[in-house]
C-alpha cells in the first residue's frame, strides 16, 4: 500500500500545476535559445554564437537563482522584505545618475558591473511584489481602510513606477503599476478607492504621452500602420511582413530576412516575429499556447494557497510571467502600440531571464511547501503527547 501511495504521490508532484508551469518554462526558454542562434548565423557571420553564449551565461544565473529561491522559507525572508524594496529604491535612484547609470538609446536603465549590464527596473519588479504581499497580509485587518488599507501600498507603487518612469521606461512602470493595482485588487482593497486612482494614473499617462514626440508618434503610427511604415510604424510593419512570409511552416530557421537588419530590435522585443518567419504559424501558436497555459496552470495552483502573503506572492510571480508576454504578443502583432518589452524566457537580455528564472522559482517554492501538511494547534497539541 505505502508503495502505491509513494507512486502516486510521485506522479502528482511530476504533473502539478507548477511542475508543469517549470516545464513550460524550459519549453520556451529553448526555443529562444534555438531562434538567437539563428540570429547569431543571419548576423554575425564571424561569430555564429555570439548571442547564444551570451544568453547561456544569463541562463545559469537564471538557473541559480531560481533553484535558490525554490529552496528557501520564505515566511523566514518575509523580514528582510523592506531590505529588499529598500535596496530596489535605492538602485533605481542610482541608475537615474549620469555618471553611474549605462544610457542607450536615451534611456538610463542600467548599472555596468563589467562583465554584464544589469537592469535595476528587472529586479524592481521583484521587490515590487514581495513588498506588497508582505504588507497587504501584515495589514489584513487594515485593508477596507483608506489609509493603511489603500494610500501607503499605493504610495509605495506610484514611488517605484515614477522613478522608471524618469529612466525613461514608460512599459515597465505601466507594467508595475497594473500588477501592484491587481494584487490590491485581489487583497481586498475597495473599488471605490482603486477605480479613482487607477482612472487617475491612466490620464496622467496620457498627458505624459502628449508630450513625448517619440511616444505620441508610436501611437498616431500605430493608428494607421501603412500610411507611416517608413517611419514611425517600421518596426511594426516589418514584423508584419515576417508574419506573412512565414505563414504556416516558416522559411526555416536562419533563412529569414528580418534579422539580417531589417527589423530593428529582432533578437530582442521583436523575437515573436522571427519565431513567425523562420518556423511559422504553428510555433507561434504554441508560444501563445504555453504563456496561456502558465496562466491556467497557474490559478489552479493558487487555490491551495494557505495564507494571503504567499497567494499574493504566487499571483504576483504569476502576473508577471504573462501580463509581459500578454504586451509584448499584442505589440508584435499590432494589436497594441509599438512599446519595447521583451518576451519572457525567449527575447535576448539577461535581467529579465534571470527575473523570470526567479519567479518560476517561487512558483516551485510553493508547490513543496504546500505540500506538506499544515501544522495546526491540535495537531501540535498531538504531536507533544505523543512525545
Amino acid at each position: 500500500m505505502d508503495h502505491f501511495d509513494t507512486a502516486g504521490t510521485r506522479w502528482r508532484a511530476i504533473f502539478s500545476p507548477a511542475s508543469l508551469i517549470f516545464l513550460c518554462a524550459v519549453a520556451l526558454t529553448t526555443l529562444g535559445v534555438i531562434v538567437l542562434f539563428s540570429a547569431s548565423v543571419s548576423f554575425f557571420e564571424n561569430d555564429p554564437y555570439y548571442f547564444v553564449r551570451r544568453q547561456v551565461v544569463w541562463l545559469l544565473i537564471a538557473i541559480v537563482a531560481g533553484f535558490t529561491i525554490s529552496r528557501v522559507n520564505l515566511e523566514t525572508i518575509r523580514p528582510s522584505t523592506w531590505i529588499i524594496g529598500l535596496a530596489a529604491v535605492i538602485g533605481l535612484v542610482i541608475v537615474l545618475i549620469p555618471s553611474v547609470g549605462v544610457e542607450v538609446n536615451g534611456s538610463r536603465r542600467w548599472l555596468d558591473l563589467g562583465l554584464m549590464r544589469l537592469q535595476v527596473s528587472e529586479f524592481a519588479k521583484l521587490a515590487l511584489v514581495f513588498a506588497l504581499a508582505h504588507y497587504l497580509a501584515a495589514n489584513q485587518k487594515r485593508i477596507p481602510s483608506f489609509w493603511r488599507g489603500f494610500m501607503v501600498p499605493a504610495s509605495g507603487i506610484g514611488l517605484c513606477c515614477m522613478l522608471i518612469l524618469l529612466e525613461p521606461d514608460f512599459g515597465t512602470a505601466m507594467l508595475c503599476g497594473a500588477i501592484g493595482f491587481s494584487m490590491l485588487l485581489l487583497a481586498g482593497v475597495r473599488l471605490l478607492y482603486l477605480i479613482p486612482s487607477v482612472l487617475a494614473g491612466l490620464g496622467l499617462f496620457a498627458v505624459l504621452v502628449m508630450h513625448s514626440p517619440v511616444r505620441l508618434a508610436r501611437i498616431t503610427s500605430f493608428l494607421d500602420v501603412e500610411a507611416h511604415r517608413s517611419d514611425g510604424a517600421y518596426q511594426l510593419w516589418q514584423a508584419i511582413l515576417a508574419f506573412g512570409a512565414g505563414g504556416q511552416g516558416g522559411v526555416g530557421l536562419g533563412n529569414g530576412r528580418q534579422q539580417m537588419a531589417f527589423l530593428p530590435e529582432a533578437h530582442t522585443d521583436f523575437i515573436f516575429a522571427i519565431i513567425g518567419e523562420e518556423l511559422g504559424l504553428y510555433f507561434t501558436l504554441g508560444v501563445v499556447l504555453l504563456f496561456a497555459a502558465i496562466f491556467v496552470l497557474g490559478l489552479s495552483h493558487l487555490r491551495r494557497a494557505p495564507n494571503l502573503f504567499q497567494f499574493l506572492l504566487v499571483a504576483g510571480a504569476l502576473l508577471m510571467l504573462t501580463l509581459q508576454a500578454i504586451i509584448n504578443l499584442g505589440v508584435v502583432t499590432g494589436c497594441l502600440p509599438t512599446k519595447g518589452m521583451s518576451l519572457p524566457f525567449i527575447s535576448y537580455g539577461g535581467s529579465n531571464l534571470v527575473l523570470m528564472g526567479m519567479m518560476v522559482g517561487i512558483l516551485l517554492n510553493t508547490q513543496i511547501a504546500w505540500a506538506r501538511p499544515a501544522l495546526t494547534d491540535e495537531n501540535r497539541k498531538m504531536k507533544e503527547i505523543e512525545v
